[in-house]
């Protein structure tokens, strides 16, 4: 019974002890309290400063776990669609053959420099293969493309409809690419059915480049790219 009286007055004269340690500290200036306070103002600073941390690294943990998870998608999606073409390989290299011989053929509709004579004589002849009258047959200025050169025709024809018709049809007949635009076509006040048209247009056609014109494009390219 002594003992345990004795007990809890040794537990009463710590607790006061303890409290009283608490008791009037001055918070402008720390460096005077008692060693329990100052100790335990230590001791919750630093588990502050362990929770802060803490929370930092699984903040920048969670930051890198999540680009990892983005970047293992963006890398199975690259990986099927590799997948993809790899099972497609065959076909997509006989598409492959199949566009550049369709390349290869629309290449040959081109003339070339030289051949260019010899277009306008052919577009000049099919119309007076169907008896049309040229009063404009005026080629324009070359415009030079990247792989390609297009040449302007100005014409002005007359003849009867069907005849028209029939020269523009066989313009687009013609081995080589010939385009007709901006086609207007006029009649004579008080015309009959025979009457005689007229018919202005712009032919165009097209021819490829040589490698000297490509070369001298791609120079001519080159200062301009860098300037920007």
């Amino acid at each position: 019974m002594a003992t345990s009286l004795k007990s809890k007055l040794d537990l009463g004269a710590l607790r006061d002890e303890v409290a009283a340690q608490f008791r009037g500290l001055n918070q402008n200036d720390p460096g005077t309290w008692p060693p329990l306070p100052r100790y335990t103002v230590y001791l919750l600073a630093l588990l502050l400063a362990l929770g802060l941390g803490w929370y930092l690294w699984l903040s920048g943990v969670k930051s890198e776990l999540d680009q990892a998870q983005q970047h293992e998608i963006e890398l199975r999606g690259e990986y099927r669609s590799k997948l993809a073409q790899a099972v497609n390989l065959d076909l997509l290299k006989a598409q492959k053959a199949q566009v550049q011989q369709y390349v290869l053929l629309l290449e040959k509709q081109l003339p070339s420099k030289a051949e260019m004579d010899a277009l306008l004589s052919d577009i000049n002849q099919a119309g007076i293969g169907r008896g049309l009258k040229f009063d404009l047959f005026r080629p324009g200025q070359v415009d030079v493309r990247d792989y390609y050169a297009e040449l302007p025709i100005a014409i002005r024809v007359q003849g009867r409809y069907d005849d028209l018709a029939a020269f523009t049809s066989d313009v687009a007949k013609l081995s080589r690419i010939v385009t007709i635009n901006d086609m207007t076509i006029t009649a004579p006040p008080n015309a009959g059915p025979d009457a005689r048209l007229t018919m202005q247009a712009t032919a165009r056609t097209f021819r490829y480049l040589d490698s000297d014109e490509i070369a001298a494009q791609r120079k001519a390219r080159r200062p301009a790219k860098g300037r920007r």
